[in-house]
């Protein structure tokens, strides 16, 4: 069985997802660390659960999932796997970063291996699948585990809310046709861990969540 710890960072409090088994083979996901302590902490979490990180995953390509990327490079030697979509978004990091005032450290590096929608990605005796849910980023892509009913989801799904879409890329209606078609699909008890907040499950947020529901009844838009 798998265990996901979830590690929160940089002023954006963005969500960094360490996935991993009793092999304590790891995936890094969306390795959001900003500063040198938070950096530091990163590698005393993987140090504290004796993890030896072999991939490193982004959903997508938006600065606070990034951060991160450099870090874990120069660190495991792990190269970034993310959907080839995501490039502009991924190239484009300089410039938001100056959109929000955040000066970047470091260059991100570019990415040394592309995902594709439906690929198995194996680690350790675990699998998970990328799912392709565009809408908030030209190709974000969200990593399910069918075995364990988890979901790292990334930035298209929230407790109560859905992605922003106002960034350059981001499209409503095609997010909101993504949850629909490749998440709410996904079983009722399957926890989602998103890039913001707390986790929820797919039945709760189905039934609840008042941008889009199974049934298609939204109070908000």
């Amino acid at each position: 069985m798998s265990q996901v710890v979830s590690l929160t960072y940089s002023p954006f409090a963005e969500n960094t997802y360490l996935v991993f088994d009793d092999t304590r083979e790891c995936l890094i996901i969306d390795p959001g660390c900003y500063t040198r302590e938070e950096e530091k902490h990163l590698a005393h979490m993987i140090d504290l659960h004796q993890l030896k990180p072999v991939r490193l995953l982004n959903t997508h390509g938006h600065i606070d999932h990034v951060f991160g990327n450099r870090f874990v490079l120069d660190t495991w030697g792990l190269e970034a796997e993310i959907h080839e979509g995501e490039l502009p978004v991924l190239n484009a990091v300089g410039m938001i970063a100056q959109m929000y005032g955040i000066p970047m450290r470091q260059e991100v590096p570019p990415p040394g291996r592309y995902l594709q929608d439906g690929e198995e990605i194996r680690f350790g005796k675990t699998i998970l699948k990328s799912i392709l849910a565009p809408g908030h980023s030209p190709a974000h892509l969200c990593f399910y585990c069918e075995a364990d009913r988890y979901l790292i989801g990334g930035d298209v799904l929230f407790q109560g809310s859905i992605g922003r879409t106002d960034l350059p890329g981001g499209n409503h209606d095609q997010l909101l046709d993504s949850i629909l078609k490749r998440i709410y699909t996904l079983p009722d008890e399957t926890t989602v861990y998103s890039g913001h907040g707390p986790e929820t499950t797919i039945g709760w947020e189905a039934k609840t969540n008042p941008f889009v529901q199974r049934s298609g009844h939204t109070t908000l838009r």
